[in-house]
């Protein structure tokens, strides 16, 4: 460790260490394009100048160890001219568009710029201008003018996914970031350039135009496409007289999981919520009232102890699944999360995601459920009545929507299968309920989004609790009952979860 001075505070840092990542570590605002702790240093936009007592020149944070002793000034009349200067070339030519610039709000120019206080431009000569709306590829669209050429694209397609699909072409002022010719951006992560963008030069086909970011609430989720279970955040807003409506997903920083990024199919994947959760409950193919179908539920159940199979999703969270194993209990019925089509060869990589398609399926042999075809068979054998509950398999639902076994679902989204069915419940999706997540690695996380809808849908955990008669209808309610007795859970506190991804032997 060393010692340090910066701005007339004294700090205890790491002795070797990058200046500006101990700086950012302390919450000590220093300017910065290039730098990104996922790419490192690069040392080309020079915005994260400091003066550094004993240096006849202000140096760059970006590419200076420290050491004991150092007597640093982020802020002052020489440093902030300095930053003043840089900054103002780095407008020389960048388009005055902020007001339909998707970036506002999220941009560091122009954060930057309202920090420098720099409003009038010296430029007397006209603007070098750039190619405006160039569809890169994979939902990428680049504004030449606006770009800084921090590089941040560049290096990610190097260092990160190796694929070199970006360039910087041509020079001086006349530099712009493209790709190379007949090679589009086209791998499953490029998406994540959009994040790593500081200004609005790389934004997204997906959500160009769409909302502008104020507007937004963020809440924090776990992603559900693949069992690497990547941290997200969730961004949605309510428009008046409309239902609540999700925009997108970014990656959330977790350095356990995904570190800084996602694949753009876990991304895209929020489209999924917003068109499949608007459906009703239906009897016998008849819309009902939501009390009621939750009342022939029960009547189902009871109607058929020990003739009752519960087959469940993998991507139901933990306190869930404990809930369904009480249940089965109680009704002395079976439960199966078999999923044939749970494995998807061609979908995993060597980064982030995985060939498991589920969210939790490492948590079922941890509450005991059976994920195996002939425990699946032996249910369906003596089984009267099937109770499909989460995302289960539609071919599962296909096979046996025409036998004369009752089906009965519990669903988040809208079924690709209707008819033959004796019971549809419609509950709310994965963002709009709580839950604890394993992934892959054994990595327990939780998932905090529970986005509520117009809809009168309701979350599983309370519908279990009046299937089973008790008042647990929460996740720290279940936790605190139920999976704190569990041997591998015992060590964990369910209030630390939320802030702390935590990794338990399996």
């Amino acid at each position: 460790m060393a010692n340090i001075t910066v701005d007339g505070k004294t700090l205890e840092v790491k002795e070797g260490a990058l200046l500006i990542e101990e700086l950012l570590t302390n919450n000590i605002n220093i300017p910065h394009f290039c730098y990104h702790p996922a790419l490192g240093k690069d040392g080309n936009c020079r915005m994260c100048m400091v003066e550094i007592e004993g240096q006849k020149r202000p140096q760059i944070a970006c590419d200076t160890p420290i050491k004991n002793g150092m007597i640093i000034r982020t802020k002052g009349a020489n440093i902030d001219r300095v930053k003043r200067s840089i900054l103002e070339l780095e407008l020389i030519n960048h388009p005055i568009d902020c007001p339909i610039c998707d970036q506002a709000g999220e941009c560091q120019l122009q954060n930057y710029y309202m920090d420098v206080g720099l409003y009038e431009s010296r430029l007397s000569t006209p603007k070098v201008h750039g190619q405006k709306h160039v569809d890169l590829g994979a939902n990428v669209v680049l504004d030449q003018e606006r770009c800084v050429l921090c590089t941040r694209c560049v290096r990610f397609t190097k260092n990160i996914t190796k694929t070199d699909e970006l360039g910087v072409f041509a020079r001086a002022d006349h530099s712009v970031i493209s790709t190379f010719p007949g090679q589009p951006l086209k791998d499953p992560y490029a998406m994540n350039v959009v994040d790593l963008c500081p200004v609005g030069a790389l934004t997204s086909k997906d959500f160009r135009f769409h909302k502008r970011v104020w507007f937004l609430q963020t809440e924090e989720a776990i992603c559900n496409r693949c069992a690497r279970g990547c941290s997200l955040y969730v961004d949605h807003h309510k428009e008046k007289y409309k239902d609540e409506m999700i925009y997108r997903y970014r990656p959330r920083f977790n350095d356990k999981v995904n570190g800084y990024f996602i694949c753009d199919t876990g991304r895209l994947s929020y489209t999924y919520e917003n068109e499949n959760r608007n459906f009703h409950p239906m009897i016998r193919g008849k819309e009902s009232e939501y009390e009621y179908a939750e009342g022939k539920l029960l009547r189902l159940v009871k109607r058929n102890i020990g003739k009752t199979l519960f087959v469940i999703s993998s991507d139901l969270s933990l306190e869930e699944m404990v809930r369904i194993k009480a249940l089965a209990t109680m009704y002395d019925a079976q439960i199966s999360a078999y999923e044939p089509n749970r494995f998807d060869e061609h979908f995993g990589d060597d980064f982030l995601k995985c060939n498991d398609l589920s969210s939790n399926a490492r948590a079922l042999p941890l509450v005991g459920i059976e994920d195996h075809y002939e425990g699946f068979a032996l249910g369906i054998d003596k089984a009267e009545l099937i109770v499909f509950i989460g995302r289960s398999d539609s071919g599962l639902l296909k096979d046996f929507s025409c036998t004369t076994k009752s089906i009965a679902i519990v669903y988040g989204y809208q079924p690709e299968v209707n008819e033959g069915l004796e019971l549809l419940l419609p509950i709310t999706s994965h963002t709009g309920r709580a839950g604890t997540f394993i992934n892959c690695d054994g990595i327990v996380q939780f998932s905090q989004c529970a986005i509520s809808h117009n809809s009168e849908h309701k979350k599983l955990l309370e519908l279990l609790a009046m299937l089973i008669g008790d008042t647990l209808f929460t996740c720290s309610d279940v936790w605190n009952e139920i999976v704190c007795k569990i041997e591998c859970f015992k060590e964990l506190k369910f209030d630390e979860l939320p802030k702390n991804s935590q990794k338990i032997c399996l």
